[in-house]
């Protein structure tokens, strides 16, 4: 478990480097007192564990940047990866002071050690208007955040899921996975998203990943992101807030949506789906409301998952 006395913590990602996972987090002090006004004030903090529990705080990873800039308020979601040159690759949602966070754009840092990062100088890589909700483009808002990056060895190049509206709302939701291609993790293309529509509002914290040689599409949304025009959750039960999966035919889809279901984990929000060093699925979210209604703050020890023969994920019996 990681728990801060002095900050709230939510959205995580995590690196493996062989030795120790690495957690980098939102991070956000709770001397603001209303843990609503957080989001204005985040961080990336960046913490280590030999094994998923116990957790060493280190120094912050990343901050605002001085304005004028497209992260001068805060950095949000985002994820970390190993480039072919050995250096570690930080992509993270920024917003600013101008536009609060009624746009939002992907950065990028690079680090030698995992400690030290440092902005790369290139534009920030923003929602398309063509296929995107964006400012500007008869709407005021423009989701484009939380970067989940992977080498698509199918595509032969590097690829970016990112949570996204559409452009025009279909079938009464504009939620996407959005995308992006690079060949050299600097220069990015926007290309159309890659989920069709499904009935929800937005699909949070995108990942994918490979089980037993199927893929599967992690996210998290709340209840009221599951609209009407939503098929019902693959497992019977109703929609929550938390965190859900979908099969997938590959780590850049096609997707799966109609066989959603939420991962069986009430009051926790925004999980990762990870490795340990066995070999076994483990998930970690932050832990949203506690049993008594409160805002908790602080992630949780990593919980077994299995793979469910719908090729969705639950927690592993008894876990």
């Amino acid at each position: 478990m990681l728990h801060l006395p002095d900050a709230w913590v939510w959205d995580s990602w995590y690196f493996d480097d062989g030795e120790r996972f690495h957690a980098f987090y939102l991070k956000a002090s709770r001397a603001l007192h209303d843990p609503d006004a957080r989001h204005h004030r985040a961080a990336i903090g960046h913490a280590v564990s030999t094994d998923l529990r116990a957790w060493q705080e280190l120094p912050d990873a990343l901050v605002h940047s001085d304005g004028p800039a497209f992260d001068d308020l805060a950095t949000w979601t985002g994820s970390t990866i190993v480039g072919p040159d050995g250096r570690f690759h930080l992509f993270y949602t920024g917003v600013d002071r101008a536009h609060s966070d009624r746009v939002q754009r992907i950065g990028h840092a690079v680090s030698a050690d995992l400690l030290s990062w440092n902005r790369v100088p290139a534009p920030p890589i923003e929602a398309d208007p063509r296929y995107y909700e964006a400012l500007g483009s008869g709407s005021r808002y423009s989701p484009w955040r939380d970067p989940w990056v992977f080498r698509d060895e199918g595509a032969g190049t590097w690829r970016m899921l990112v949570t996204a509206s559409l452009a025009e709302p279909i079938r009464g939701a504009r939620g996407c996975i959005g995308t992006a291609v690079s060949d050299d993790m600097v220069t990015w293309r926007v290309e159309p998203p890659l989920s069709e529509p499904a009935g929800f509002s937005m699909l949070e914290v995108p990942q994918t990943l490979a089980v037993d040689g199927s893929f599967v599409l992690v996210w998290c949304m709340r209840d009221i992101d599951h609209g009407d025009q939503a098929v019902p959750p693959a497992d019977g039960g109703p929609p929550i807030t938390g965190t859900w999966s979908a099969p997938a035919d590959s780590p850049a889809g096609p997707f799966h949506l109609d066989r959603a279901e939420p991962i069986r984990l009430p009051g926790l929000y925004a999980g990762r789906v990870m490795r340990d060093r066995a070999g076994g699925l483990q998930f970690i979210a932050f832990v949203d409301r506690e049993p008594d209604g409160r805002f908790g703050g602080y992630l949780t020890d990593p919980v077994p998952l299995v793979v469910t023969e719908r090729g969705t994920l639950q927690p592993a019996p008894h876990s």
